[in-house]
C-alpha cells in the first residue's frame, strides 16, 4: 500500500478550482517535490492531504489516501490522530505557526502528549531530544526560548522537531526554506535528507524553487493551473524535460555558474555573438570619472543597543554607486545588507561615516534616492487604494493638481506593467509579483537616480522573480538609474548585477565585478556561500552535500 494515494483530487474556492482532477502516488520512505509557481495549486494539495480544508467552505473531490486513512470520510477524531501522528506538516512562515507567548520547548511536548498520552516529564524529556537530532545548540536550555528568541533557520528546525516529535510515517514540507539565506537553506536540506535516511519517513516537499527540489527529492511533480504537467525522476524532468512549460520554468530560474545575461536591447560588440558574450553592458555607458558616482558610502557604522548590549550591525563599510550600474550586496541573514540599505536611503542614519549623494553630504531622507522593500504587504497601507499609496512621493514635494497625479500614478502603473485601471485597487486584490510592481512604481514616483531593492524578489516564484527583474533592469536602462540590489540570492545577484559586495558580521569582505568574484572568489566566506547555493542536477547537489557533511565532521 502506498503511503499517499491521491485520485482525481479536485478542489473549489468558490467558482475558483484551484485543483483539478490531479492524481499520484507516494511510496513508503521516498520524496516528491509538488514544483510549479504561485496559483498552481502545490500549498492546496499539501493541505488536503491532512483534511485541512474542512470546514472552510472549500468543495473538494475525488480520493485522497494517507498512511491507510480515506482523509475524505475520516472523522474528526481519526484526522487528529493522523495530523501530528501519522503525518505531519511544515509550514512555510514559522512565527504563524508557534505561538509567542509560550516556550519552543512546551509547545513540542504539548503535541506529544497530545497524540501519545505520555506524562509531562516524558513529554519535555522527548522535546529536548527532537530538538537536539535537529541540530538546535544547547537543546535542554533553548527548549525553554520563545520563539522570538530563534533565529529564522532555528525557527524552521524547531516546527521540524515538533513534527518529528510522533516519528510520523509522511513529513510535509511546505516551501520550509522560502526567505532563509543560502547557508541556512543548506542546513535545512541537508537536515531532511538525513532525517529521511535515519528514519525512513516519506517527504512531499512543496517549492517554487526548482534547486530547492533538485536537493531533495527523488522524483518532482510540476504543477500548472492545479493540473500535473509533468511526472518523473528529478533528474530526468530538471535535466531532460518534456513538456514546454517545465522548460519554461527552469529557464526562469537565475543560474550562479553562468555570467550575467545579455540584456533585450543591449548592444553588443561588433562581431559578437550571443554564445560569446559573457557580460552584459547596460545601455548607459559608465566611466570612471568621479562625476559618474551618484552615491558614495565612507566608513559607514551602525551600532544598536547601549553598553553591554551593544550591537553593532555595520561596521566601517565604504562604497560608491556609479551613474546606471548595478551593485549587488549579498551575505547571510544578519549580515548588516538590510541596515546598509536603510542607511543609503536615509531611513536610519549612522552611528559614524558619512553618505554623500552627487559629491554633497546626504542629511535626512533625499527623494533622489528611493527604496522598494522585500515585504510589499507590510509596505503597501491596506486601508488604501494602491493609487494613493503610489501618489504620496508626488504630494510629499508639493504637487497638489489631482488631476495631474491621478494622470502620473496612471502613468507609472502601466509603466511597471500593470492597468491604469489597477488605481483603485487595494493591496490585497493583488497577488506577489503585482505588489511588487506597485512598490517599484511608487519608488519611481519620486524621479530617483538610486533605487535601494531590500531582497525585492525573495518571496516570489520564479517566473514572476524573472518578470520583476526584467522590469527593474528595463528601468534601469530607459532611466539610467543606479541599482543597488540587496538579496541573499546569489544566483539573482550575479544575473542584474554590475558589481558585487559580500558582507559578513557588518563588513565588506570582498568586492569586485560581479563575475571575477563568483568564478574566482578570494575570501573563504565567499567561497562558502557559493558552495551553498542549490544546483539543478541532482548529482552536483548530491556532492555538495557530501562535502558540507565532511566539513561539519571536521
Amino acid at each position: 500500500m502506498s503511503l499517499v494515494d491521491v485520485t482525481d483530487l479536485t478542489v473549489e474556492f468558490g467558482s475558483l478550482r484551484a485543483v483539478d482532477g490531479l492524481s499520484f502516488r507516494l511510496e513508503q520512505g521516498a520524496a516528491l517535490a509538488l514544483v510549479g509557481e504561485s496559483g498552481s495549486g502545490k500549498s492546496t494539495v499539501a493541505s488536503a492531504l491532512l483534511g485541512l480544508h474542512r470546514g472552510t467552505g472549500a468543495r473538494v473531490a475525488g480520493s485522497v489516501e494517507v498512511a491507510g486513512v480515506d482523509v475524505r470520510q475520516a472523522s474528526d477524531d481519526e484526522l487528529r490522530r493522523l495530523r501530528g501522528g501519522k503525518a505531519a506538516m511544515v509550514f512555510q512562515d514559522p512565527l504563524s505557526s508557534l505561538d509567542p507567548y509560550y516556550a519552543i520547548g512546551d509547545q513540542i511536548a504539548e503535541v506529544y502528549r497530545t497524540h501519545t498520552r505520555a506524562s509531562r516529564r516524558a513529554a519535555r524529556a522527548r522535546a529536548v531530544e527532537v530538538l537536539d537530532r535537529v541540530g538546535i545548540p544547547d537543546a535542554p536550555r533553548r527548549s525553554r526560548s520563545r520563539p522570538h528568541e530563534f533565529s529564522g533557520g532555528m525557527r524552521q528546525r524547531a516546527l521540524i522537531a515538533m513534527a518529528l516529535a510522533c516519528e510520523p510515517d509522511l513529513l510535509i514540507a511546505d516551501e520550509p526554506t522560502t526567505g532563509l539565506d543560502v547557508t541556512v537553506q543548506a542546513q535545512i536540506l541537508d537536515l531532511l535528507h538525513t532525517l529521511r535516511e535515519e528514519t525512513g519517513m516519506g517527504l512531499l516537499l512543496v517549492t517554487h524553487d526548482v534547486g530547492v527540489a533538485a536537493e531533495s527529492v527523488d522524483e518532482v511533480l510540476v504543477m500548472r493551473h492545479g493540473r500535473s504537467v509533468e511526472r518523473g525522476p528529478v533528474a530526468d524532468v530538471l535535466g531532460t524535460p518534456e513538456q514546454p512549460y517545465t522548460r519554461e520554468l527552469l529557464h526562469a530560474v537565475p543560474r550562479v555558474d553562468a555570467p550575467r545575461a545579455i540584456h533585450e536591447g543591449a548592444k553588443k560588440p561588433e562581431g559578437a555573438t550571443e554564445a560569446s558574450m559573457d557580460v552584459v553592458l547596460p545601455d548607459v555607458v559608465l566611466s570612471n570619472v568621479p562625476s559618474d558616482v551618484v552615491l558614495e558610502a565612507t566608513g559607514l557604522r551602525r551600532e544598536f543597543g547601549r553598553g553591554k548590549r551593544a550591537f553593532t550591525a555595520v561596521d566601517d563599510v565604504t562604497l560608491t554607486i556609479r551613474r546606471g550600474e548595478t551593485l549587488g550586496v549579498v551575505g547571510e541573514s544578519g549580515s548588516g545588507k538590510t541596515t546598509l540599505g536603510r542607511m543609503l536611503v536615509g531611513l536610519l542614519e549612522p552611528t559614524s561615516g558619512e553618505v554623500r549623494y552627487d559629491g554633497h553630504a546626504r542629511v535626512g531622507v533625499n527623494p533622489a534616492v528611493q527604496m522598494v522593500f522585500q515585504d510589499p504587504v507590510s509596505s503597501l497601507n491596506p486601508r488604501r487604494t494602491v493609487g494613493e499609496s503610489i501618489a504620496d512621493p508626488l504630494r510629499a514635494r508639493g504637487e497638489d493638481d489631482e488631476g495631474r497625479i491621478r494622470g502620473r500614478v496612471r502613468e507609472l502603473l502601466e509603466r511597471v506593467g500593470l492597468e491604469a485601471a489597477h488605481y483603485d485597487r487595494y493591496p490585497h486584490e493583488f497577488s506577489g509579483g503585482q505588489r511588487q510592481r506597485v512598490g517599484i512604481a511608487r519608488a519611481l514616483a519620486a524621479d530617483p537616480r538610486v533605487i535601494v531593492c531590500d531582497e525585492p524578489v525573495s518571496a516570489l516564484d520564479v517566473t514572476t522573480q524573472a518578470q520583476v527583474v526584467a522590469l527593474l533592469g528595463e528601468l534601469q536602462r530607459e532611466l539610467g538609474l543606479a541599482l543597488v540590489f540587496v538579496a541573499h540570492d546569489l544566483a539573482v545577484v550575479r544575473q542584474v548585477s554590475d558589481r558585487v559586495a559580500v558582507m559578513r558580521g557588518g563588513r565588506i569582505v570582498e568586492e569586485g565585478p560581479v563575475d571575477e568574484v563568483y568564478d574566482n572568489p578570494q575570501d573563504p566566506y565567499t567561497k562558502q556561500l557559493l558552495a551553498a547555493v542549490p544546483a539543478l542536477d541532482p548529482r552536483i547537489a548530491a556532492q555538495r552535500r557530501a562535502a558540507r557533511r565532511e566539513l561539519a565532521a571536521v
